[in-house]
């Protein structure tokens, strides 16, 4: 393995790890590294061959006892030469002694599990045009308002009861960035849906998409649906979740895609009834 070396990610290897990520299928937002270099700014790694990219994968640490493994990329004229491995062994190493939580796609499961992973449940991508039917305007007394008219706390507070860890500088980003739209359903000022939609190179993405009932969710998806080119949205939900598995399949959205959520240990405690789609299969 001569000439291989493991470097911190530069803003052009950010660009080129998304451009990665879409030719293996996986449909990365277009502006998600930004919100991802201020995650955890050394989380991301480039394995390089004599300076050549080679390889790459995002070990990002949230908190003090939690961290996420997601980018597992090796080029395909690389593969099987060890690249990845190693590459996988550094940011394994990044993030000794937390608990780690992955989106494994199918093929690599057996070998997660092989690290130490064990399934929690499958995030399964349901994509189309959704339906207009009854649910599609908001229960009596809710009102779907701008994300960025609420105190952020209340938005960070929020998100941390469906999240393992606090993570208020990547949240700010997610939400904020231009070309990208983040929705809130509000009750008598208690906040009781979030969900944020954003540009992709296919179906435009719906992550997170937090909600107290299902009418709650279906309401924010359609208003988030408003903000695409064509109506075609894709959600990655939890089928721990079976409300938002019904919810989805109901709006006549069908399954494109699916990854288990793993962790090395016992599944965090978060509200996993209010999660009708994660925010991000990278970074969690």
């Amino acid at each position: 393995m001569t000439g291989f070396e493991i470097t911190g990610a530069s803003a052009a290897d950010m660009e080129m790890i998304r451009t990665w990520a879409d030719e293996e299928g996986w449909n990365p937002g277009d502006s998600d590294r930004f919100a991802f270099a201020v995650a955890d700014p050394a989380g991301f790694l480039v394995g390089r061959v004599d300076g050549e990219p080679v390889a790459c994968i995002s070990a990002v640490r949230y908190g003090s006892a939690f961290g996420f493994i997601g980018f597992y990329i090796a080029r395909p004229a690389v593969r099987g030469q060890g690249y990845g491995i190693r590459l996988w062994h550094a940011g394994m190493e990044r993030l000794d002694g937390r608990l780690v939580g992955l989106d494994g796609v199918v093929d690599q499961q057996d070998n997660y599990r092989k690290s130490g992973f064990r399934s929690a449940w499958n995030n399964v991508r349901y994509e189309g045009v959704p339906r207009v039917n009854g649910s599609s305007g908001a229960e009596a007394g809710v009102e779907v308002v701008d994300a960025g008219s609420l105190p952020f706390g209340q938005l960070a507070a929020y998100d941390r009861r469906f999240f393992p860890a606090r993570r208020d500088a990547f949240l700010s980003a997610w939400t904020g960035l231009p070309g990208r739209t983040a929705l809130a359903a509000v009750r008598e000022g208690r906040l009781e849906g979030l969900g944020v939609i954003r540009p992709c190179s296919g179906a435009s993405r719906i992550g997170p998409l937090y909600a107290s009932t299902p009418g709650i969710a279906a309401a924010l998806l359609h208003r988030l649906a408003e903000h695409t080119p064509d109506g075609a949205v894709a959600v990655d939900v939890p089928d721990a979740n079976p409300a938002a598995t019904a919810l989805l399949a109901g709006l006549g959205l069908a399954p494109s895609f699916e990854a288990a959520r793993m962790y090395t240990g016992a599944a965090p405690e978060v509200e996993v009834a209010g999660v009708y789609g994660v925010t991000s299969l990278e970074l969690g």
